[in-house]
C-alpha cells in the first residue's frame, strides 16, 4: 500500500464542537498518525500520514466531522510522505 502525506484545512463551524478530538480518534482508529490543531482564523488543521486509503477515508470524514461541526470546505494538499509520526496528536497553542 502507498503511503501518503496531506495537510488540511478545515474550514466553517469546527472549534468548540470536539473536532480536534473526534479527529484524534477517527485517525487512531484508522491507524493514520499525525496532529490537529485549531488556528486562530477560525479553522482547524490536520497533517496526517498513513497508507493512502486510510488517509482517503481521513479526509472523507473531515468533511462532516464530529455531530456539531459544520463544515464547510476542506482544502487537501498533498506532500511528500515522511514517516516522521508514530501517534496520532492534538496540539495546544
Amino acid at each position: 500500500m502507498r503511503k501518503v502525506r496531506v495537510h488540511l484545512i478545515i474550514e466553517g463551524r469546527v472549534q468548540g464542537v470536539w473536532f480536534r478530538e473526534s479527529t484524534k480518534r477517527k485517525a487512531l482508529s484508522l491507524g493514520v498518525y499525525g496532529w490537529v490543531r485549531n488556528l486562530p482564523d477560525g479553522t482547524v488543521e490536520v497533517v496526517a500520514e498513513g497508507d493512502e486509503d486510510k488517509v482517503r477515508e481521513l479526509i472523507k470524514w473531515c468533511h462532516k466531522g464530529p455531530p456539531a461541526a459544520k463544515v464547510t470546505n476542506v482544502k487537501v494538499e498533498e506532500e511528500e510522505y515522511l514517516g516522521e509520526f508514530n501517534s496520532f496528536d492534538v496540539i495546544y497553542y
